[in-house]
């Protein structure tokens, strides 16, 4: 068995350079030049020349494959300035891009890809897929159209503002509100947000949950950030952002970038307008056409007044002409009613006390006949009744043979009044008998 000392006895090792020089013969390779591959840029730096990692991942994000590039000073400028032509922006980290690359390897300073050209239509192409899938998603959510529905106050002047402090389109946008010439007046509240970079996306959601807890002091939320490149304004083709903005309880005006510029913000917004500037516009032109509706009404109601006040001073006049006329007429018919009743009336009086004397003299002669009448039946019915009390009269009965008998003063009209021992009275016609009595005997004894 052959010792490790025996081994390096046996084996002539060879210099660094030569096993590099190895390298390079295969990396020198044909089929590792000049190939289009498709790749996604992380860490790029641009110094005098520009360096970059190609990366390649798999459906989790995670890094399947990694390599070192670069792109030499001279020709980085010339790619650079084609892909911005196409795709609004520079090369940058995290976009997906087509390059063709060379492998170099050098003795000195190891294995390098260089980039030698780039297409752009397939970065563009790219990003158009993923923004239009993020719209296709909203779309199938119902979420383009959420925030529409919320309806605008017809001057909406109370308004929070998501921007970075001290940027240049927020300065525009109040510079341009408060500054109009109409005079309309309108009140802001900056929600400062991070609008470039990694933080935008949370900055911005976090700025618009804020702004909810408020929402019943204000009437809309305003989104603006002036222009930059295309990489600049990535963030706001987030899905969950534009998700958050299409389920915002106020209308959300979204005013980002220049006019070529588009996002999917601008989806899913109440209100979509290009710029900060325009986004003043929109709610000044807002104020200006209430004014001018305040204008209008103020028109018809000033047009509707004078009409009427003119119809009413026709009628006036036409009521002074005729009043008088009329007063006279009625006077004049009133004076002759008068001297038609100042006529009428002695005959009348006349006719009536005529009338009304042989009406008394009737009643009086009615009340005398009706009054001797009654009289003379009211004395023979008192003479009727003197002639009974005279026949029932006790003298009358006495004179016929009767007697009367009195106990203690009373009548004694049944023998149960008295009884044995009792003095008795018997009046008669001539006198009175004082007897007592010695036996009672009633009429129903047996």
């Amino acid at each position: 068995m052959s010792t490790q000392q025996d081994l390096f006895q046996t084996v002539e090792p060879i210099s660094l350079l030569d096993f590099n020089s190895r390298i390079k013969a295969l990396v020198n390779s044909p089929t590792v030049q000049n190939c289009w591959i498709k790749a996604e840029t992380s860490d790029v730096q641009v110094r005098t020349h520009c360096y970059m990692e190609l990366v390649q991942k798999n459906d989790r994000g995670d890094i399947v494959a990694r390599i070192g590039a670069i792109i030499w000073g001279n020709v980085f400028q010339a790619l650079n300035a084609k892909f911005e032509a196409v795709t609004g922006q520079k090369i940058a980290t995290g976009l997906s891009v087509m390059v063709r690359v060379s492998a170099s390897f050098n003795e000195k300073f190891g294995l390098k890809v260089v980039v030698s050209d780039i297409n752009p239509e397939f970065t563009l192409g790219d990003m158009i897929r993923q923004r239009l899938e993020i719209i296709r998603k909203l779309e199938a959510e119902g979420l383009t159209e959420l925030n529409r529905q919320i309806e605008m106050v017809p001057v909406p002047q109370r308004i929070a503002v998501i921007s970075a402090t001290g940027a240049a389109g927020y300065g525009d946008f109040t510079n341009q509100l408060n500054g109009n010439q109409y005079g309309v007046k309108f009140y802001t509240a900056l929600f400062s947000a991070s609008m470039q970079g990694a933080n935008t996306v949370p900055s911005v959601m976090a700025a618009l949950d804020r702004i909810e807890t408020h929402s019943e002091h204000l009437d809309c939320v305003v989104i603006i950030r002036g222009g930059g490149s295309t990489s600049d304004l990535n963030s706001f083709d987030n899905y969950e952002l534009a998700a958050r903005v299409a389920r915002c309880a106020l209308p959300v005006i979204v005013g980002i970038g220049h006019e070529r510029d588009e996002t999917v913000l601008d989806y899913v917004a109440g209100v979509r307008v290009k710029t900060p500037t325009a986004a003043a516009e929109y709610l000044i032109n807002r104020g200006v056409a209430a004014l001018a509706r305040l204008g209008e009404l103020t028109t018809a109601v000033t047009t509707t007044a004078k009409d009427m006040v003119a119809r009413a001073t026709e009628q006036l006049k036409y009521y002074g002409d005729f009043i008088p006329l009329s007063a006279k007429r009625v006077i004049e018919t009133s004076r002759l009613s008068i001297d038609n009743a100042a006529t009428a009336i002695p005959l009348c009086v006349k006719g009536r006390i005529e009338a009304e004397s042989l009406r008394l003299s009737h009643c009086r002669d009615i009340v005398r006949v009706s009054a001797q009448q009654r009289l003379s039946n009211e004395q023979t019915r008192l003479q009727s009744w003197a002639d009974k009390l005279e026949i029932l009269s006790p003298r009358n009965i006495l004179n016929r043979g009767f007697a009367l008998a009195m106990r203690n003063g009373e009548f004694v009209t049944d023998p149960s009044q008295i009884k044995a021992g009792d003095n008795v009275t018997i009046h008669l016609k001539a006198g009175k008998v004082r007897t007592t009595v010695n036996e009672v005997i009633s009429n129903n004894t047996k």
